[in-house]
């Protein structure tokens, strides 16, 4: 799987080395291949994905994994309609800077609850220094959801990535939060 991957150097900015995952789409075989290992890394019914990348990866498993039934798009400003109090906005910090993203409470309503939480699993493209993921985890976990009047806690069970660059941190910084399983480590 690391054979597929591409690399740019400076990218979005000198120093960065950008991981392209696109060639995992250029491919049935290999797309297949990961698709299947995602599957069997998630554990949770609802899963977190942002954008673009992570919405990929985590649209396929609804009919891949027969466990998975709910999707939770992340997205950017202006992204997402809602209705008044339904939008939790998420600073995030990047390795290369912050940014704001956003989910729908109602999209985490319409999922599968385990007693009283909504465990969920995190589902991205590229694991470096961790900052999205952590920033959407402690979001959530401080989220309350009301579904019929009974108000649920959202736990974060995983992180799943489909690359990490192991050699910047994220895992370890994640990994007090979650286990983290990457389908590829380069």
């Amino acid at each position: 799987m690391k054979d597929v991957l591409k690399y740019y150097k400076d990218f979005p900015k000198e120093g960065i080395i950008f991981v392209d995952i696109i060639p995992y789409l250029q491919n049935k075989a290999v797309f297949k291949e990961l698709i299947s290992r995602v599957a069997e890394a998630t554990t949770t019914p609802n899963v977190i994905a942002p954008e673009a990348r992570g919405f990929l990866f985590a649209a396929p498993l609804l009919t891949e994994a027969q466990h998975v039934e709910n999707i939770v798009p992340v997205r950017k400003s202006g992204k997402l309609p809602f209705a008044e109090g339904d939008l939790k906005e998420v600073l995030i910090e990047k390795e290369y800077g912050c940014d704001k993203l956003y989910y729908r409470l109602s999209d985490i309503a319409v999922g599968k609850p385990t007693g009283d939480t909504f465990e969920v699993t995190i589902l991205d493209d590229v694991l470096a220094t961790g900052g999205t993921a952590e920033g959407l985890a402690e979001s959530l976990e401080s989220t309350k959801v009301m579904v019929d009047g009974k108000e649920y806690g959202v736990k974060v069970k995983e992180f799943v990535f489909i690359v990490e660059i192991g050699d910047l941190g994220g895992k370890a910084r994640l990994e007090k939060i979650a286990p983290v399983r990457s389908i590829t480590v380069i």
